[in-house]
């Protein structure tokens, strides 16, 4: 099986998948987000060989709008077969302006989701998404329900400590890169909730989007083992952003690969079709 070099990978690896976030489709065929979407997928269709997955952490279209859903499947459907099964959570873009109910409506119907928040077992590996469930301009709000589902979510299995995947659009305060205070682009109202949730399932890995900061800016992997899990800034495959506090073209997301012993999550250049050796990390497992 190759890797994005090119090079087989090792055969001891149990799991692969592939984490994209915020692609901003645009209705315009021609839009440069769009163009670093069909390179993204094209490379995950090139290096992607077995994967069990690609997991997309929101932010699909630029303004929830039906002619950007539209491009979204135009640009998937090009790979055809070539590209492993899609899995999806909303973004702020997808439905937090306009009406809620018929931009969240919109959102399941055009991306084929199933709900707001879903899970799924994935080869023996749990994976879990969360979503919001109000329309916020920039923000998610999780109820308590949904909150509640997750607690018994990550607790299923626990026992094998194996990690779990858990995606959602928006970061926890002060955690990875562009989550910071002073950097304005965390998001979850109820940010005290889900932390305390996530402390008590030290297996889970979350991988976040909404930040759009570089892959090779300091702090996109974020542990505190015994008091938090591990938090990864996935990028962004249309933009990024600095932290010089500036926009920067670029296309990145990550592939990661599942280890007896320990997770390797890989920064991946899609434009350029190059690793980005400031965004190689290893969480060991098991973790306490």
């Amino acid at each position: 099986m190759a890797n994005g070099s090119g090079e087989r990978r090792d055969e001891n690896v149990l799991l692969a998948f592939q984490v994209i976030t915020d692609t901003h489709v645009r209705a315009d065929a021609r839009h440069t987000y769009n163009v670093n979407l069909e390179k993204a997928l094209q490379d995950i269709a090139t290096h992607g060989t077995g994967s069990a997955g690609v997991m997309h952490v929101g932010d699909v279209t630029d303004h929830g709008f039906p002619e950007e859903f539209e491009e979204w499947k135009r640009i998937w459907s090009q790979h055809g077969d070539s590209l492993p099964p899609l899995y999806m959570t909303m973004g702020n873009h997808d439905v937090g302006l306009g009406n809620w109910e018929e931009r969240s409506s919109r959102f399941l119907y055009e991306t084929g989701t199933e709900s707001i928040y879903h899970d799924h077992w994935i080869d023996g590996y749990h994976f879990i998404f969360l979503g919001t469930e109000e329309g916020l301009e920039i923000f998610c709000s999780l109820s308590e329900q949904q909150l509640a589902w997750l607690d018994a979510k990550l607790g299923e299995n626990a026992a094998a400590d194996r990690p779990v995947f858990l995606f959602l659009h928006q970061p926890l305060k002060n955690t990875v890169a562009g989550s910071y205070e002073e950097q304005k682009w965390y998001g979850v109202v109820q940010d005290a909730e889900l932390r305390a949730v996530l402390a008590r399932h030290p297996q889970t890995i979350l991988f976040t989007g909404h930040t759009h900061w570089e892959l090779q800016a300091p702090n996109n992997y974020f542990t505190r083992q015994g008091e938090l899990p591990a938090m990864f800034n996935a990028a962004s495959v249309a933009y990024l952003w600095t932290d010089e506090d500036k926009h920067k073209d670029g296309s990145q997301g990550y592939y990661v690969e599942v280890y007896k012993d320990h997770v390797s999550v890989r920064g991946r250049d899609f434009t350029r079709g190059e690793w980005i050796e400031a965004a190689k990390f290893r969480v060991d497992f098991p973790r306490k």
